[in-house]
């Protein structure tokens, strides 16, 4: 039996350098609470056609995106619990739909076997399945997360990635975790994940670090190390920081007076 979680909220990212991290972590310590799990190895799948038709429309910025991928929260064995999720995201608020059965079940229905389930979110897998003929693993990813909620306020919350791995090979999430790195060493990835309105202190921390929204996705960032690597080109999310940086704020268009126009927000939470 597979089981469906439907999630809605604004999601923002943010590359943070080291001297940045550790001067948002201290005020994070202060007014967040870290959640039950601590940190956690999330590991993904991401499924795509064989001619990456969903992350080139990914990394083309629409407003309207999708993806799907196989996730466990650490690394998985057989009878672990795995999440078959579709993500999309329009107008920036985020909807994940995802349904969750032991591993070796979900890889099976991942490739074509049918499950006992009926219900919404499974309709809408299976027609995702079928929209996109084809579509198989195509890169494994995964980072270790440190999770927290806001304590006037538990439906806001803060993520940070690091270590962030991916290949495009043995793509079977009991392999393990071993690849290539996405970003500079100690670079980390803040995610800012609210359902309304984000705090004025937060904003107004983020603006006097000069932290900017970026719009840095993982599995985009893989692909183009990919095709960087193909070419023999060096790509830019393993190279200069100040590059991979910049290059952020500028494709985000963001600057200290608009960053508060990130998120629909009129006021303090």
């Amino acid at each position: 039996m597979a089981f469906g979680v439907t999630f809605k909220r604004y999601e923002k990212k943010f590359l943070l350098n080291p001297e940045q991290f550790l001067a948002i972590k201290e005020e994070i310590d202060r007014r967040f609470d870290p959640d039950k799990y601590g940190e956690t190895k999330i590991c993904n799948i991401y499924y795509d056609t064989p001619d990456f038709v969903l992350v080139r429309r990914s990394v083309d910025k629409p407003v309207f995106k999708e993806k799907l991928r196989l996730r466990t929260y650490g690394i998985p064995n057989d009878d672990t619990t795995a999440f078959v999720e579709v993500k999309r995201k329009f107008n920036k608020i985020v909807y994940k739909r995802r349904i969750h059965m032991n591993y070796t079940k979900a890889i099976d229905y991942l490739n074509g076997q049918e499950i006992d389930s009926n219900t919404q979110i499974t309709k809408e897998i299976n027609y995702f399945l079928k929209l996109y003929s084809g579509i198989c693993p195509q890169f494994y990813i995964s980072y270790d997360r440190s999770a927290f909620f806001y304590k006037e306020n538990s439906e806001i919350r803060i993520t940070f990635d690091k270590n962030i791995t991916w290949r495009d090979y043995d793509l079977d999430l009991r392999l393990g975790s071993y690849g290539e790195q996405l970003l500079p060493d100690n670079y980390v990835i803040m995610e800012i994940k609210v359902p309304k309105m984000a705090p004025l202190w937060l904003v107004n921390l983020l603006s006097k670090l000069k932290v900017y929204s970026t719009s840095f996705s993982k599995v985009g960032t893989a692909y183009k190390t990919m095709l960087a690597k193909k070419i023999g080109a060096k790509p830019i999310s393993t190279g200069n920081p100040r590059l991979l940086y910049e290059q952020n704020i500028i494709e985000s268009d963001m600057t200290e007076v608009n960053i508060a126009q990130d998120y629909p927000i009129e006021g303090v939470v």
